[in-house]
């Protein structure tokens, strides 16, 4: 077997494969200790050696008069000097003092009979001081703003432009430099990758196809549940049409700004021109995409200009314009119909839930490089995981293998397995110790269940029976469907329903009484019930008629009210064949376990003495056929 192509996504560089050079900007910090520093020397640093001594203008007269004053220096009010002598610590002693506001003609002649020297210095400041102070406040605002602007840059993805550079666009560019992804590392999606090999080879062989007249499709909508790989698919279609790849999140478009969304799709289809052939990737695009003029966000926001943007833009694609835009969405009932169009997304790819053969050849996938022990059986575990998407299997691999690093192991076995799927579908093992009474009702409860399981013939095969508290449930009954299931019939439905009644049932048979343990189960029956009768005419007395339940989702996108398609008579006859599904199920339920009380009691023994039981321990508690 050949080995898969090896290439790999990178973000663009620069010609020489080098990073690019930081932006460069003005250092402002030496500056900003400079000034401090120079404020400090000449406002706050004084001589230190000297006793500076503020004193009265009376007292100043008296000193001058005395002769203890020898030199004053004055400054406009302002008057300082030394005290002649010594004072008391032995040292000479400076003093400042203020003169009054009224001139004092005296003071002159004072001074000069005592022979006292005086020096006078202007008040006016320096010129290089005055150009300093004036300089200063400017050159800190710069360098605030110029910080503001490189954190902003930084915090908005590095996007180049600042706080001046928002309607630049934030998609990433991926070169075809050593691309891994191809779509031999995507597996199942067989559909989908077919309709995508259809773009590659436009993209790579155009004249194929312009001598036929036909056109390239403006957009593919990719939509699927999350998890099924709607990313890692359009990932794998650039790779292997081999042209630059622009990558960005439809939330990425919108920020506090009005236009900025808009600028930011022009600049992004501005660059995938220049780079064509190439694709465009909006992920999440139901951010951008919802239904216009709906929710609370009235009919004029940025949301809307964005949307509209990317319509016009897609409309202004030439004919032979090779670019392509692929969006991915797991609420394609959301979007505006203007994107679903011909002449926009013009092909809708739908990635579903992987059935049981392409599981088996994801979890091949991602075990291929690890290290596996032999009693690892990959088909069980496929048949084990239905419902899971391709993520969910990934972190399935990816549990049971941080798991078995926990214990020191060489390879991950089954055990190893067996502790990641209970993790997920459960969560982990709890730390709550049950006292034995509640957990003798809980293993009647679970019996319950599981005996209900194995009495009913439409039933899945009962796979393990746990008593464990893990995550929110205190215990497990776990049936195991022996393929993938599309349509489900009226008899295993109803039969469902009395497996989730079986807990409940099997309390009060018991016990005398019910619990509050069986709630999220009553929950989950009344909603089947309820689906049955409105969603799949399974009620006689109402017929084959379908009554929708709509929900509002405003935030959504969607009308924040819709009105019943039935008269309030409807809805009542509703909530009766509701309650009357459900507890004639209880009903054939609780005579069910009547009858077969012995068994029940049996293999709740069981479960309280091995608290988990697999299913080769059940059928050996268990002499029942079905």
């Amino acid at each position: 077997m050949s080995e898969p192509k090896k290439t790999e996504f990178t973000p663009h560089k620069t010609p020489k494969d080098q990073p690019p050079l930081p932006h460069p900007m003005f250092d402002w910090r030496p500056i900003l200790f400079t000034f401090i520093t120079f404020f400090v020397y000449y406002s706050v640093i004084q001589d230190t050696n000297k006793t500076v001594e503020n004193i009265s203008y009376t007292e100043f007269k008296t000193m001058v008069a005395l002769d203890t004053v020898s030199a004053i220096t004055i400054k406009g009010k302002e008057v300082s000097g030394l005290r002649t002598g010594t004072t008391a610590q032995g040292k000479n002693q400076r003093f400042n003092s203020m003169l009054p506001d009224i001139d004092d003609l005296g003071l002159m002649p004072l001074l000069e009979q005592h022979h006292v020297k005086i020096t006078a210095k202007s008040t006016d400041t320096p010129i290089w001081l005055s150009l300093v102070l004036g300089i200063m406040p400017w050159i800190l605002i710069f360098g605030f703003f110029a910080y503001s602007n490189r954190a902003l840059q930084s915090r908005m993805g590095g996007s180049g432009g600042g706080m001046f550079g928002f309607s630049k666009s934030k998609a990433k560019l991926y070169e075809k430099i050593n691309v891994h992804i191809g779509f031999d590392e995507v597996a199942g999606l067989e559909s989908a990758k077919t309709d995508l090999r259809e773009v590659i080879e436009y993209l790579t062989k155009p004249e194929k196809f312009r001598k036929l007249g036909a056109k390239l499709p403006r957009g593919i909508l990719m939509m699927g549940p999350p998890g099924t790989g709607k990313t890692l698919l359009a990932k794998a279609t650039a790779a292997e049409a081999g042209v630059p790849f622009f990558s960005i999140s439809g939330s990425e478009f919108i920020e506090m700004f009005v236009g900025v969304g808009a600028s930011r799709v022009r600049s992004m289809f501005s660059e995938a021109r220049e780079k064509a052939p190439a694709l465009i990737f909006i992920d999440e695009i139901d951010s951008v995409g919802r239904v216009r003029g709906t929710g609370m966000g009235g009919g004029n926001d940025e949301r809307e200009q964005t949307l509209n943007q990317i319509l016009a833009e897609m409309d202004g694609f030439a004919t032979d314009d090779p670019v392509v835009v692929l969006a991915a969405t797991n609420r394609p009932d959301v979007l505006d119909p203007a994107l679903m169009r011909p002449g926009r997304f013009d092909r809708k790819v739908t990635l579903e839930l992987p059935q049981k053969k392409a599981r088996i050849q994801i979890l091949d996938v991602h075990t291929r490089k690890k290290p596996m022990s032999p009693d690892v059986d990959i088909e069980y575990y496929a048949a084990r995981t239905i419902g899971f998407s391709g993520a969910d299997l990934e972190n399935l691999v990816n549990e049971a293998a941080l798991h078995a690093a926990r214990f020191n192991k060489d390879s991950i076995d089954h055990n190893d397995f067996e502790y990641a799927h209970d993790k997920i579908i459960l969560g982990s093992v709890g730390q709550e110790i049950l006292n034995e009474t509640d957990k003798k009702r809980i293993a009647y409860h679970e019996a319950g269940h599981a005996l209900t399981a194995i009495l009913s013939p439409n039933s899945d095969p009962l796979s393990k029976i746990t008593i464990i508290p893990r995550g929110r449930s205190l215990g497990m009954t776990e049936t195991l469907p022996s393929e993938d299931r599309v349509n489900y019939v009226q008899d295993y439905l109803e039969e469902r329903l009395h497996i989730l009644l079986g807990g409940r049932c099997a309390e009060k048979l018991i016990f005398g009484q019910v619990s509050s343990g069986a709630a999220d189960d009553l929950k989950q029956c009344t909603r089947l019930a309820r689906q049955m009768i409105t969603q799949w005419g399974m009620s006689e007395q109402l017929g084959p008629v379908n009554f929708p339940q709509h929900e509002a989702h405003p935030f959504l996108g969607m009308d924040m009210a819709q009105a019943k398609d039935f008269s309030d008579y409807t809805a009542r006859l509703i909530d009766e064949e509701v309650e009357k599904l459900v507890k004639r199920s209880e009903q054939i339920t609780d005579k069910l376990l009547e009858e077969h009380h012995e068994e029940l009691v049996r293999l709740a023994e069981g479960i309280l003495e091995h608290e988990t039981l697999e299913a080769e321990d059940i059928k050996k508690i268990m002499v029942l056929k079905k």
